[in-house]
């Protein structure tokens, strides 16, 4: 999901001498999305599967792949329309090695989902715009009734035979979502979440919130991104101090898709920075251009 942005990096703004008090308060907000000292220790996913740098991919969630498949080695898909594991496990038979991700919101409610009923109200916040039926999540809420359902969300992936799961909409602080989310908070949810799923045995996507990147790559195992070379935020070179290219120096793969620009103003890019980008449309089907390979 888009996030807005960041207009002024963290290092800009702590290098003026003179600001105005909300200026200073957006600096200290800036500072705490990459403040670690109140964050757990990284949970080992010792044995799980990990993408390698150089991965060819697929990213279908408006339905599920139909044969012949897409002769990729990565598959992310929507958890709830596989939860059966019959499209995993075809999937997975069809190509050796194959690693298959599971996709479920972690920071949105969406009325259209099974588990829709268990949401209580007091963690529902304002509607996404652009997406009917979805909802921000109060992330503060995790140690209750929220962090059960996301713990029963990761363990129908993991029942479903998926290796890895990519959690969605994980920059609600970042966003108009009716709850006052800090950085912290966030930092916080996103490293309870990656820590649950790598006590189940899967590895974990970073989906978008790039500016937390230098705190939570301990933590994710892998990157997934929505436009940031539309965005001019891809690379630690653009942002001062958080970029894409942090999780490739630590030999984690990064997936990237844009809908808007054509191949030849990203691909060349993307392949410098050893990025796995497609070209894909906002429906997110079976359409896919990939910038190098398969």
């Amino acid at each position: 999901m888009r996030r807005l942005p960041a207009l002024i990096s963290a290092a800009t703004l702590a290098a003026t001498a003179l600001v105005t008090a909300p200026a200073a308060e957006a600096a200290a907000e800036a500072v705490a999305a990459t403040d670690t000292r109140a964050l757990p220790a990284p949970v080992a996913c010792n044995g799980c599967w990990r993408p390698a740098l150089n991965t060819s991919w697929q990213w279908q969630l408006s339905s599920l792949p139909t044969k012949p498949y897409p002769n990729v080695q990565m598959f992310d898909i929507d958890g709830f329309a596989a939860k059966d594991g019959a499209i995993v496990k075809s999937l997975k038979a069809d190509k050796a090695g194959r690693g298959v991700v599971c996709y479920i919101s972690a920071g949105t409610f969406e009325d259209w989902r099974p588990d829709a009923s268990q949401f209580p109200g007091e963690v529902l916040g304002k509607p996404l715009e652009d997406w009917p039926g979805e909802r921000w999540l109060d992330i503060r809420k995790y140690t209750g009734k929220l962090g059960q359902i996301m713990k029963a969300r990761l363990d129908m992936c993991k029942a479903a035979g998926f290796d890895a799961v990519e959690p969605d909409n994980v920059d609600g602080y970042s966003n108009d979502s009716g709850f006052p989310l800090k950085a912290a908070d966030q930092l916080a949810y996103n490293t309870w979440f990656a820590n649950e799923a790598h006590r189940r045995g899967l590895s974990v996507a970073l989906k978008n919130d790039i500016e937390q990147i230098p705190a939570l790559l301990p933590y994710f195992d892998f990157a997934v991104n929505e436009e940031c070379w539309e965005h001019s935020e891809c690379t630690t070179a653009q942002n001062d101090d958080y970029g894409y290219d942090q999780f490739v120096k630590a030999g984690k793969a990064v997936f990237n898709v844009e809908y808007n620009l054509a191949t030849s103003a990203f691909c060349a890019k993307s392949n410098a920075q050893n990025f796995n980008s497609l070209k894909k449309k906002y429906e997110l089907d079976a359409y896919r251009v990939p910038c190098r390979g398969a």
